[in-house]
């Protein structure tokens, strides 16, 4: 057969494709209109997996990748998840009032967002709205703060007294202090939330949410329901081991990832020529060091500077680079390598799954670059 009628049969193939597409999505906002109204999270992990592995088995039958299937169907579900991001069932009685102070800047949006997807009645609270912060509150079953963190204390102490049953939550990256503010501030239940995203996700769907306890989590139990509704995973956790962690996740990370910015634009390279000769892995690692500059800067700077142990972290990251420079200055590759493996003995299996992991990620990155 000429190429053009080979060509011709595929053509055929993928409309068929994007036809059976189209169905499915159809048939995935049904199941998604089903879920809001019986209160089931939009994320079944179970079913999920179930779902890949069967599909698996089923390719390996036939002749086809299994790897290739369940690409395919986990960016179907990804898509399916948007799909079903229209409404969600709410825990409370709907129009039950939610105050989020801050909820015109970017993170507080989303939450506004999501609770009135959930048809609760959400009022916010800006900087010119504190005169009429008293009836605001009034009758409020859910109290959120989602100010920048050099901020949030100053806030909750300027709070009104809340109604006895009512929700005090915040949403900020540390937890110890404000936790403690918002314990000192309010007698009813209280919580800290912490998001591990920005706002720029597209749904909550895998997305974690660390909650640690304040006071009566018998009583804020139906803010962690709703919020697995919208297929989140909670990660329960103590708010100074918290504070901790995210020393090393956070504050840490983005220290030396601007570090390594200024490395960059101090030496001044084409980033084009990089970007051209970079292999995908390459890529992602400049991709994610831009990432950063792309943001704010006030956000990462009250994350740095607002953690407890930024600049004895810091000295013990210099101590370690000072050391592997050591190394280079005597050239000493035996030495490099005994402490690589010292370091891989500390990951152990976790090397393993996070290699693997990667690869995902390095197949959609080469998938999505555009070579000219």
């Amino acid at each position: 057969m000429a190429i053009e009628q080979l060509r011709e049969q595929i053509d055929q193939l993928d409309i068929q494709l994007v036809e059976l597409l189209a169905q499915r999505q159809e048939v995935t906002t049904a199941v998604g209109q089903y879920k809001k109204e019986v209160g089931k999270p939009i994320y079944d992990p179970v079913r999920e997996a179930e779902l890949i592995k069967e599909r698996r088995a089923l390719a390996e039958s036939l002749n086809v990748s299994p790897d290739l299937i369940e690409d395919l169907l986990r960016r179907m579900i990804r898509e399916s998840y948007q799909t079903q991001h229209n409404a969600y069932r709410s825990v409370l009685p709907s129009q039950s009032k939610i105050v989020i102070v801050g909820g015109g800047g970017a993170l507080g949006k989303r939450f506004v967002d999501m609770f009135e997807r959930s048809t609760y009645r959400v009022e916010v609270i800006e900087k010119d709205d504190w005169s009429q912060a008293e009836s605001i509150v009034k009758d409020a079953k859910l109290v959120i703060v989602a100010v920048p963190i050099k901020l949030t204390e100053q806030v909750i102490k300027l709070l009104p007294a809340l109604p006895d049953d009512c929700v005090l939550a915040d949403l900020t990256s540390l937890k110890d202090a404000p936790l403690k503010a918002m314990l000192a501030k309010h007698s009813g239940p209280v919580v800290g939330l912490h998001p591990m995203f920005g706002p720029d996700v597209p749904n909550f769907v895998k997305q974690v949410v660390v909650a640690c306890d304040g006071r009566f989590p018998e009583q804020y139990e139906w803010l962690i329901e709703q919020i697995t509704i919208w297929g989140a995973v909670i990660q329960k956790d103590d708010a100074k081991q918290h504070d901790s962690s995210m020393e090393l996740i956070q504050a840490m990370r983005h220290f030396t990832t601007f570090v390594y910015g200024k490395f960059l634009a101090n030496q001044d390279p084409d980033l084009e020529h990089l970007l051209r000769l970079s292999s995908p892995i390459y890529r992602l690692e400049l991709a994610m060091t831009g990432r950063l500059f792309a943001q704010d800067a006030n956000l990462y700077a009250d994350i740095i500077f607002g953690a407890e142990n930024s600049k004895t972290l810091a000295d013990k990251f210099k101590y370690e680079l000072d050391s592997a420079i050591e190394l280079l200055e005597q050239s000493d590759k035996f030495g490099f390598k005994q402490q690589f493996e010292d370091v891989a003995a500390w990951f152990g299996k976790k090397s393993n799954e996070f290699l693997t992991e990667s690869r995902a990620m390095l197949k959609t990155a080469q998938d999505s670059r555009d070579l000219k």
